[in-house]
């Protein structure tokens, strides 16, 4: 089975890219979906004690939750330190279950990729791209979006030319829709070819 791991950093179009591969039939584990589900489960108690005021009845508030970091960066440590094992857990789960079934190809999702040494999980690594002027445009159109808020969630992203080096393939997104599933076909047909080479 060969596991991609995929990522970009904020408005390059990665959750459009990674529903590409869905659509052509590859299982997609979404590591922003496996937080989201865990700030109304898993990790509620947890986030409960370290950031008291983000849990609004029995769910995580990720607003609250975001002004909290805001205000004080140093406690990004803290959330990671309570998210990262549960969302390891759970990704490591969805590979087992589809090694057993002996499917093809999965995908990995992964936002911060490369930040927290997810590389060392995948086989090949695809980046989502696209220009910087377009990249802002689309973040800074994105409902409660500020100036700050994009620095500080940048400062937290490997630059996106430091991806693009590391990356197997890059999906570039600043041609539109047609263009990124195109690219997406063609990663898949030849990461079918060499899927022997690389069990």
């Amino acid at each position: 089975m060969i596991v991609i791991g995929l990522t970009g950093s904020i408005g390059m179009g990665k959750s459009t890219t990674a529903q590409m591969f869905a659509d052509e039939g590859i299982p997609v584990n979404d590591a922003d979906q496996v937080v989201h589900d865990l700030y109304a489960g898993a990790a509620v108690s947890a986030l409960g004690t370290e950031f008291p005021d983000a849990v609004v009845n029995g769910v995580v508030d990720r607003e609250i939750l975001a002004r909290t970091l805001a205000k004080n960066p140093d406690k990004f440590k803290t959330l990671e330190a309570i998210i990262h094992p549960l969302v390891r857990d759970r990704e490591r789960a969805f590979v087992e279950a589809h090694r057993a079934q002996d499917t093809e190809i999965v995908l990995l999702d992964i936002p911060l990729l490369f930040e927290v040494g997810a590389q060392d999980r995948v086989d090949v690594i695809v980046v989502v791209s696209c220009g910087a002027e377009i990249q802002r445009q689309r973040v800074m159109a994105r409902p409660g979006m500020t100036e700050e808020k994009f620095a500080l969630i940048s400062a937290r992203q490997l630059p996106d030319d430091e991806k693009r080096r590391r990356a197997d393939f890059v999906v570039d997104t600043s041609h539109g829709i047609d263009s990124a599933r195109t690219q997406v076909k063609t990663i898949l047909q030849q990461l079918r070819q060499r899927r022997p080479e690389m069990q």
